[in-house]
């Protein structure tokens, strides 16, 4: 299946989100927006729980979440059972959630990390597949039914 990522921020993430579409373009990666789309002040669930119903839909077949913090939108996204939202501040944790975690949402933290901070990041979600193995159990314990 070819790579969509959804795209969703807030108004504290716009920015970050613009350096996000300028990597995606570069990379030939497509990539849906579902907002927001200025900085006016917003509710960063609207448009998680947004990119949360599209990954369910299979419209995208994986997202970046940004916030000021990326905890909102992260705590947004992750009531989804279908979504393994994780905050990523640096690219080790970046892959270390692909490879253990299978995240399928990479969150930043649009105030507190730089664009060539975030594009490291992206470049480890992006590259790292998941592991497998003893992680595969793990991950089924999330959702809960």
């Amino acid at each position: 299946m070819e790579r969509i990522v959804g795209l969703a921020s807030d108004h504290a993430g716009f920015a970050l989100k613009q350096h996000v579409i300028k990597y995606l373009d570069a990379h030939h990666i497509k990539y849906i927006d579902y907002g927001c789309y200025n900085e006016e002040s917003c509710d960063y669930p609207d448009y998680a729980h947004k990119l949360a119903e599209m990954l369910a839909k299979n419209d995208c077949t994986c997202g970046i979440g940004i916030c000021g913090t990326g905890e909102g939108i992260s705590m947004a996204l992750n009531k989804h059972s279908n979504v393994r939202a994780a905050l990523c501040w640096t690219p080790e944790i970046a892959h270390m959630t692909r490879l253990h975690n299978d995240a399928n949402v990479l969150v930043m933290p649009g105030r507190y990390i730089n664009e060539q901070t975030a594009t490291k990041i992206m470049d480890e979600f992006f590259n790292t597949d998941f592991e497998g193995g003893r992680h595969i159990n793990r991950i089924k314990k999330i959702p809960i039914h």
